[in-house]
């Protein structure tokens, strides 16, 4: 299972990014997947995700401002960022739960300047 996440970089705060993460070594169509961050100084936390059925869910700090999508024939699933804040810079990964074990992808920089 590999997950190769991108899209990150700098922004300025009120900006937009959008992450894609592109995954291969699983029907990808049948799993959830998220999204997660870990900040400066904090603990990883779980951002967004989506079930195989289309069904999203996040975290209340994000909640009108990013979309999680996916695309089962890319198996890639998306995260759309916009009035990004500079307290989303983090580290953002993706991640998907196969046979018990998370996989994670390598993370990419998501920096929101003030």
């Amino acid at each position: 299972v590999q997950l190769q996440a991108s899209g990150g970089g700098l922004v300025q705060a009120g900006g937009s990014l959008r992450l894609s993460c592109a995954t291969s070594g699983i029907n990808f169509r049948l799993y959830r997947v998220a999204w997660y961050r870990q900040g400066p100084g904090k603990q990883r936390e779980l951002v967004a995700s989506i079930t195989s059925d289309f069904d999203t869910n996040y975290d209340d700090s994000v909640k009108g401002r990013f979309t999680i999508s996916r695309d089962n024939v890319r198996r890639t699933v998306y995260l759309q960022m916009t009035s990004l804040k500079p307290e989303d810079t983090a580290v953002y990964y993706c991640n998907v739960v196969h046979s018990g074990r998370h996989y994670w992808g390598r993370g990419t920089l998501v920096t929101v300047s003030s």
